[in-house]
């Protein structure tokens, strides 16, 4: 139980879903034969990342087709896998950013809705409102599939560290991002809030990113990464299609946080009730 293969299927996003759905079909077929016990695709994995397209791909749960593909696809490989994101419709019209995570019987473990939706003007000509088109969900997504106990939270959740700690206090000692970075905040800060979400809470991290597509409007910026409590990166790809299979050891976790005991140090006596 110390170790676990993941599987990181960083795959580049076209307008048909039914294309999308066959190349992540493929990917995670490629990283469960390789061993991988918990694999991962990335945000909107069957949609292009564009707010006017959100409506026309989201799917309800849980006849959605590739929601029943997501389950499927776990069960017949007998593996956890966290199914990106995509968009969802709820029975009252509502649609979210949503990340459904099935186990390895094809069961539903657990769901994340995008919890802080991505509105923003930057003066490097990076507009976006999912506002616009998404409802913000509003629960913390931490999920028990097997043996394991992770934390989901999709693209712009990272840059909260609330939320990750959270997850971290509710016990999960791994933490999944499927996120969208662009071309301007990519290299800035991707890897950047990887790390420090990693060194905060002294917990596995990994960032599954959409590889670039070319001619599509919006540009995800790739460079996945799986990344160690100390802020080692263990795993990483570029910018073109990628499985990744790391190894995470959490014997690594408990030595990191006997020797530099940070949860055990922390004084919400002072700062519980100004978070």
């Amino acid at each position: 139980m110390d170790k676990l293969k993941l599987g990181i299927c960083q795959m580049a996003v076209v307008e048909s879903k039914e294309k999308n759905r066959k190349k992540a079909r493929k990917m995670v077929a490629e990283a469960a034969e390789q061993g991988c016990q918990l694999v991962v695709l990335p945000e909107m994995f069957n949609c292009p990342y564009q707010t006017d397209y959100f409506a026309a791909y989201a799917e309800p749960y849980p006849d959605g087709e590739t929601i029943q593909m997501l389950s499927e696809v776990a069960s017949h490989y007998k593996i956890i896998l966290v199914g990106g994101s995509i968009p969802e419709r709820d029975t009252d019209g509502r649609i979210y950013n949503t990340c459904f995570i099935f186990d390895e019987t094809g069961k539903l473990a657990g769901r994340h809705r995008k919890v802080h939706l991505f509105d923003v003007d930057m003066a490097q000509g990076t507009f976006f409102q999912e506002s616009s088109a998404l409802t913000a969900g509003e629960t913390i997504g931490v999920v028990t599939a097997g043996k394991w106990c992770f934390g989901v939270g999709i693209c712009y959740d990272i840059r909260f560290p609330e939320m990750a700690r959270l997850m971290t206090l509710k016990g999960a000692k791994l933490l999944i991002y499927p996120g969208a970075f662009g071309p301007n905040t990519g290299p800035a800060h991707w890897e950047l809030l990887l790390r420090s979400r990693a060194i905060d809470n002294q917990v596995f991290i990994l960032g599954v990113s959409p590889a670039p597509t070319p001619g599509a409007a919006y540009q995800a910026y790739g460079h996945s990464m799986a990344v160690d409590p100390w802020g080692n990166i263990l795993s990483a790809a570029g910018s073109m299609e990628a499985v990744l299979c790391p190894e995470l050891n959490f014997a690594t976790m408990r030595q990191v946080r006997a020797e530099l005991p940070l949860l055990k140090h922390r004084r919400p006596d002072i700062y519980h009730n100004s978070l």
